[in-house]
């Protein structure tokens, strides 16, 4: 999807850049011999020994500064003048922090070395998005390129975005075709009713979906957006109906257009290059610490019993996406042959398929489950970016016909390891139940509620609340 690689590029943006930093001071310390010539430039007949931590010291100032003054925002790359800014601004300050840092530290490191350093840097960083930006083709977006696009409605607003995309190859947008009820102007267009558009959305691989049509009536456009939130497309709208704007919705520009973007996440692109980073960096140092734990629990439940060590559940991301969720075997084997034996219902009549009691889990998964080892493979889903850190907890695809359509919300982020209600009561009430809890993370979300729902989470464990 377009915002994964928006995350990813960042982060690779990251990296070339802290790695053209420490080559740049590695570079200016061999080659200041040569600059004993200069006028007011202390004579040097060896190359520098600079002392090796101000090498990732540096790397890490620099890309932090960069990173806090947005230069790796996603939004950003398509014009480049806004990033070229961003660099040169945050370069300036970098250069400031760091010849702060020196002169309170390794006051003894050459000046001369630290102005070839910093604009060595500079140049480099300049560099390898100038090479970058000429490999593009003039004008394209790479980040919005070979977007699929489905209209709906026939509307003035429908057809100029139409003519738009027509008439604008650069934009990377491929209009498949309309979806309306009734036939319009674009009827060899026509791709069906508003009744198959799921199925199209799927039969065409629908990137985006643009709502264009000010006569569809309220209560079947709330099930279309129920119907369109389960799925991995991003849903615009043009502004004839921003009284229906939910919260988070805003006004985007499209094709050159206004519009309401109602599928717009809390977690701007900014803050998921954030999260990202905070998930490979946490997650990478917990895998380390914890694979001989994870060695030990192996080697328990392949004694215990015959059967997977590591099972693959099949469960909802974001998006409504489906991916494999990593998790240590605690059940008997063929477990969820006998799901609906074990099921009960709540008061108000909603399926709860956990249970302290539970006749399928072993000795040894009991153990897991109470301490929650059992979920430590689920680092690897982080890793590979299928799930984040905190978020809410991915759900099975069979439970999805209980979530009404506003609940479905839960799905527009990263779904997690961990999570607001998993710290506020845990598998003492089942996801479904406890969306209330996931909107509030997701309408709150900053980095510093993630690190305190991880603190919050060990203390939970450690205590054994709620955990079955």
């Amino acid at each position: 999807m377009r915002r994964d690689r928006s995350v990813n590029l960042a982060l690779l943006s990251m990296v070339i850049d802290a790695i053209c930093v420490g080559v740049s001071l590695g570079i200016a310390s061999l080659i200041r011999p040569w600059m004993s010539s200069l006028p007011l430039t202390q004579e040097i007949d060896a190359p520098l020994l600079t002392p090796w931590i101000l090498y990732p010291l540096f790397s890490i100032t620099w890309v932090g500064i960069l990173l806090l003054l947005a230069a790796y925002d996603p939004a950003r790359h398509a014009r480049h003048i806004d990033e070229l800014t961003q660099l040169t601004l945050g370069s300036i300050l970098a250069s400031m922090a760091l010849a702060g840092m020196l002169y309170l530290s390794f006051r003894d490191v050459s000046r001369a070395l630290f102005v070839t350093f910093t604009t060595l840097a500079y140049l480099l960083m300049l560099a390898w998005r100038f090479l970058a930006w000429s490999w593009l083709p003039a004008g394209s977006k790479p980040l919005d390129s070979s977007r699929r696009v489905i209209i709906i409605g026939y509307g003035e607003g429908a057809q100029q975005l139409y003519s738009e995309t027509q008439q604008k190859p650069e934009l990377g947008l491929h209009v498949i075709g309309f979806v309306a009820d009734n036939r319009g102007v674009n009827a060899d267009l026509t791709l069906g009713s508003l009744d198959d558009l799921v199925y199209l959305v799927h039969k065409y691989q629908v990137n985006d979906v643009v709502i264009a049509s000010p006569h569809i009536e309220y209560d079947l456009f709330r099930q279309m957006l129920g119907d369109l939130q389960a799925e991995s497309v991003n849903i615009w709208m043009i502004p004839a109906y921003y009284h229906l704007a939910v919260q988070q919705a805003v006004v985007e520009e499209y094709a050159g257009m206004p519009m309401l973007e109602l599928t717009q996440p809390v977690f701007t692109a900014y803050q998921r290059v954030i999260k990202r980073a905070f998930d490979l960096i946490v997650g990478s140092i917990l895998l380390l610490f914890s694979l001989p734990l994870m060695g030990l629990a192996a080697l328990a439940i392949r004694i215990e019993s015959a059967g997977p060590v590591i099972l693959k559940q099949q469960r909802v991301g974001e998006n409504g996406q489906l991916f494999d969720m990593l998790k240590f075997r605690t059940m008997i084997p063929d477990a969820d042959r006998y799901l609906q034996q074990v099921a009960v219902e709540n008061d108000t009549g909603q399926p709860i398929f956990k249970s302290a009691g539970d006749p399928r889990i072993t000795k040894i998964g009991r153990f897991l489950r109470r301490a929650s080892l059992d979920e430590l493979p689920q680092l690897w889903n982080i890793l590979q970016g299928d799930m984040s850190l905190v978020g809410p907890r991915p759900e099975l695809p069979q439970l999805l016909d209980h979530y009404a359509p506003w609940q479905r919300q839960r799905f527009t982020v990263p779904q997690g390891l961990t999570g607001w209600w998993q710290v506020n009561g845990r598998s003492d009430n089942p996801m479904h139940l406890n969306t209330e809890y996931d909107l509030y993370y997701i309408h709150h979300h900053s980095l510093l509620l993630d690190v305190y729902i991880l603190v919050k989470t060990v203390i939970t464990v450690l205590r054994g609340e709620g955990a079955f």
